[in-house]
């Protein structure tokens, strides 16, 4: 059951606020004067305060009510704060809604306007305290994690890392080949090489190819070794990446572009651990853990027989999916704050505000040149959207038209309101606090202020 407190000179206002809220099951508390509300607030939780303005006999000024607000937001800074009164004029209010306040209605108040206000501001409460309990939850496994795992520099503060990397954990230490999926940019070979710093194998070699970068005549060479003049311009010996890696990791990126006749010949290193080298008979074997990664949809790629059945089982054992930094959206800023060299003032609301809007099509790849080449455009200076230099989705007109309403619009939306600024600031697709702006900027603050 939720808690208010209603602090209130008036006892018949008390017992009216108790009596409705109670009829909605509400547990309300009432106090008579600041202190007593400030000390019933130290003894006991409450979910939401309801304030009159005013306490003192004969006094109009809303002094006595601003002094009340800044101690319970002193005390309890999360708590949501209503104002309720009949004398203060609406600047008050307003100046105390931009410092925090939740909401601002006066005497003498509509019921359903007032438990609307409440249950909304409850039911905001209460999924502000389960992000908050989520976030804390987050960060108790963050740091768990980083207890047990090297995760050798990656920036990363999204739920979706979070959860790859506690799987990371848990296969790491196995000799277990991994596959790691994802687009291009994404962080895959950091991935990889995570896996290794983990691994029993991390104080032994950690050598990677990319499949995609050579030409199929050359994969196998790469991959096994070649003797003198197995190919042309084969003028000596070379050892391949499987001879290289033994006893560490070999990182096969682009798996999807190997070759069918390559991905035979590394099916049967994967099958005995041996191999020849390129123009030789001679066998030779290598203990390597194979961890892979790919772009491409390999379960797509066996079904058009461009992919082995066989080999893609062998690879696929344990899979982690790397996000699209689209899906990672907690992610952008932490990692355009490293990529300026921890610099964060050097980046404005509005530079952070089209970070966060942009799809991210290139992944983290995109993000770190788009850094580099705003930092070389703002020179010393703070970073500007304009040297972002990316396209954000356009706003619908409507919402731009929203953005900045007119003074007949505003007037209106209150109208239908019948007052209630939460719900017209709703209606309007604004903040209480920037509707609160506007109605000062058209000078409705006085107009639209409660009588005596």
């Amino acid at each position: 059951m939720h808690t208010v407190l209603i602090i209130d000179d008036n006892p018949g206002v008390g017992e009216a606020l108790v009596l409705l809220l109670s009829l909605r099951d509400i547990q309300a508390l009432h106090a008579a004067t600041p202190a007593e509300g400030l000390a019933l607030l130290a003894r006991q939780p409450v979910d939401l305060v309801i304030q009159d303005m005013n306490f003192s006999a004969d006094t109009t000024s809303g002094e006595e009510g601003v002094a009340l607000f800044r101690a319970l937001r002193q005390r309890s800074p999360d708590l949501p704060v209503i104002l309720l009164t009949a004398w203060t004029r609406l600047e008050n209010a307003v100046e105390l809604v931009k410092a925090g306040a939740a909401d601002y209605l006066a005497k003498p108040w509509d019921d359903a306007k007032l438990l609307a206000t409440v249950q909304n501001l409850l039911e905001l409460g209460d999924s502000n305290r389960e992000l908050s309990r989520a976030r804390q939850e987050r960060q108790a496994r963050r740091d768990a994690l980083l207890q047990r795992l090297d995760i050798d520099g990656l920036v990363f503060q999204s739920e979706a890392m979070l959860s790859m990397l506690e799987l990371a954990a848990q296969v790491a230490r196995t000799e277990l080949p991994v596959l790691v999926t994802g687009p291009n940019g994404s962080g895959k070979e950091h991935v990889a090489t995570i896996l290794h710093a983990n691994s029993a194998r991390r104080r032994l070699p950690f050598v990677a190819l990319n499949c995609g970068a050579l030409p199929a005549e050359l994969i196998e060479a790469e991959l096994f070794g070649a003797d003198s003049g197995a190919y042309t311009g084969a003028h000596r010996a070379r050892e391949g990446r499987f001879e290289a890696a033994h006893g560490g990791t070999l990182f096969l990126d682009e798996i999807g572009n190997l070759p069918l006749a390559g991905q035979v010949k590394l099916l049967r290193v994967l099958e005995t651990g041996r191999f020849e080298r390129l123009g030789s008979s001679k066998t030779r074997e290598s203990n390597v853990r194979i961890v892979s990664a790919t772009n491409a949809d390999l379960r797509a790629m066996v079904a058009a027989g461009s992919f082995r059945e066989d080999l893609y089982y062998r690879l696929n054992v344990f899979e982690l999916r790397v996000p699209p930094l689209v899906q990672r959206r907690d992610d952008v800023l932490p990692l355009a704050i490293h990529f300026l060299g921890g610099d964060a003032k050097r980046l404005g609301d509005a530079a952070r505000d089209a970070l966060l809007a942009h799809p991210w099509p290139g992944n983290v790849r995109e993000l770190k040149n788009v850094m580099a080449r705003a930092a070389l455009l703002a020179g010393d200076g703070p970073i500007l959207p304009a040297h972002l230099q990316i396209d954000t989705p356009a706003k619908p007109a409507a919402a731009r038209d929203l953005n900045e309403p007119s003074r007949e619009t505003v007037l209106a939306a209150l109208g239908e309101a019948h007052g209630v600024v939460s719900r017209a600031a709703q209606a309007l697709g604004l903040s209480r606090q920037a509707l609160y702006r506007r109605m000062e900027r058209y000078g409705l603050a006085t107009d639209a202020g409660p009588t005596p």
